[in-house]
This record gives structure tokens, sequence and C-alpha cells, in this order.
């Protein structure tokens, strides 16, 4: 087995890797997988030192968690474990997400059978719900705890007012939202809130779906079940002005002699230390290129070129369509 030196970050009083695994594609939104090479690559995160791994009970039904329960049965305590709940519906249905506390603890009671463990290291609600109070939601959340099945609570695409309530009932290890070069909404203010209370930062989708790194000129020849394709800013119109983007990432990560994948994601590991990014991939290839940007070091000149060259207003399109839009931030 083979061990990189990975540097350790803090989530609130949760220790992991500075690099996490997202797994949702390996089951949901990038067409087909294969659970093989999914497991695979779960294994090989494992023995490069990724302690890392998220998911959530939405991400292909359920099947997700079960995936990684069975590619990590016997690796258990080499696993920081994350999941999430809220989205009451299935694919294909109209969303629906729930927080009251009846909803709480019988999704986790689920998750903890799918994923075939006793515990949960970090457990996130996946998206607010507007009808039931945040108090409700986290106050059934610390249950858990105090019932020893999940250790650290999290939020995701909550606003930071909610941080505040939410936080004021019990500890918030972390908050998990769309970071990246063309998604900076966490600048204006949640960032900061989060280091006031000492709420770690988790952001998926750091390079973009995959747009960052230069391997996506068009959504032709994705799979027509392929979430790309239906969101704004892989749009006709608006990917052309991104690609000009993604351009100019090339250029300076070729003067670096890195991917422009990799520079990408060193701008966001360089947002600070409590900054724990969750690349999402299905391929060992791709994990071991991502940990790659680990050993990118950024000088104050180089950030600057990157924000330059990838400057938040010149981004067309928002991330998701009008209707999704509305569960972000609340």
């Amino acid at each position: 087995m083979t061990t990189t030196n990975i540097p350790a970050r803090h989530l609130g009083e949760l220790v992991v890797s500075a690099q996490g695994l997202g797994c949702m594609g390996m089951s949901h939104g990038y067409g087909q997988s294969d659970d093989a090479q999914s497991a695979a690559t779960i294994n090989r995160a494992l023995d490069l030192g990724v302690s890392m791994l998220d998911t959530s009970d939405f991400y292909g039904a359920g099947h997700n968690e079960e995936l990684i329960g069975r590619a990590i049965a016997g690796r258990r305590d080499e696993v920081v474990l994350a999941t999430k709940f809220g989205f009451a519906n299935r694919l294909g249905e109209p969303t629906a997400i729930r927080g009251d506390a009846a909803y709480v603890r019988e999704a986790c009671d689920a998750s903890l059978r799918r994923l075939g463990v006793d515990h949960i290291d970090l457990y996130y609600q996946h998206r607010v719900d507007p009808d039931v109070p945040i108090e409700e939601t986290v106050g059934a959340m610390a249950e858990l705890v105090a019932a020893g099945k999940v250790r650290h609570l999290g939020l995701s695409e909550a606003s930071a007012a909610t941080l505040r309530r939410a936080h004021a009932v019990h500890p918030i290890a972390a908050l998990q939202s769309e970071w990246s070069l063309w998604t900076r909404d966490l600048e204006h203010e949640t960032a900061a809130v989060c280091r006031e209370l000492g709420i770690g930062l988790v952001p998926f989708s750091p390079l973009g779906r995959g747009f960052l790194t230069g391997r996506y000129t068009s959504v032709k020849g994705l799979p027509e079940s392929d979430v790309r394709r239906s969101q704004p800013r892989f749009a006709d119109g608006n990917l052309e002005q991104n690609l000009a983007i993604v351009e100019r990432l090339d250029a300076l990560a070729a003067e670096k002699g890195v991917s422009a994948g990799q520079l990408a994601l060193a701008w966001v590991q360089h947002r600070g230390d409590d900054v724990v990014p969750i690349p999402g991939t299905r391929r060992e290839k791709y994990l071991e290129e991502n940990l790659g940007a680990l050993a990118v070091e950024l000088t104050e000149e180089d950030l600057a070129a990157i924000d330059a060259a990838a400057p938040a207003d010149r981004v067309a399109g928002t991330r998701y369509d009008a209707s999704s839009m509305t569960f972000v931030n609340r």
C-alpha cells in the first residue's frame, strides 16, 4: 500500500485530509458508470492518503451509499465518511426538500443501513427546508450525535444567516457549497461567517463540473443523461464565453508546468487552511491528477494572474436552472 503525505486540515474539530473525494458521479449525474472501476478509485484514494469520502442518500437513489459501503468494507477506520439527507424525492420526481425531525431520523437510519456502518462521521443537510425552522432540523441532527449515530454536523448551500441559527443549536463542523473559479458566491458573506464561527468549508465542483480542466468544449459528446446538458453555463452562447476563461487558465498552467485543472484546483486549495475541496472522479487517473494540485505552490502574483484570467463577472450563465437556484443560499 502506498500512502502519500497529504496534509491534514480541520473542519471544526474534525480532522480530514486536505482534499477529499466526491463520489456523486459514480452513481449520478454524468451518465453510466462502472461499480468496479469506482470501487477501485475509492480504494486508490485511501491508499494515497485521502481520508474523506463524500456521498448523499440522493445520489443514484441510495446506490452511491451502497457502493461506498461495499468499497470501504474492512477499511472503515481509514475513512471520514460524509453523507447528506434532505432530498425526499427520487430521480425524475418533483423536487421535495424535508428537514422535519422525523425525516432526519428516518434518513439517517436508512443511510447507516446502506453504508453498512454504525456511525456517520459528518452528516449534512443537503438543502435547507424553507418550511421547517433550521432549529428543528439541527436539533434532530444533534439528537443523532447524542445517540452515537453521527459524529459531526454540516449544512450544504446554506446562507450566512441560517448558519448562525444552526450553529447556535449545535456546533456546525462544515459548510459544503459550490466554490471554484467560476462559482464564487461564498466570498460575499458566507465564508467570513464560517470563519467567525469556526466552520470549515468544503467546496464541491471545484473544477466547475470538469469544465475548468479544459476537457469539455461541447456537450455533444456527453451522454444524454449527463446533467451538464441542461446547465446554463454549458448552453450555446454561454459555453463559448466560458471557454475563453479556460484558454487563459491553460496558458497560465502551461507556464507552471501543470494542467489547467490542477491550477484551478490549487486556487481553491489556497483559499485557506479551513478549505477542503472534494473534486469528484470515477477514474484513478484523474484522482491522481487532482491530488497533484496539492503540490502546486502559488505566489500572490500567481493568484492575481489567475483572478485576472478568470474574473467572476465574466462567467456566462448561472450554475443551475432557475428552479434549482431557488434551493441554494437559503
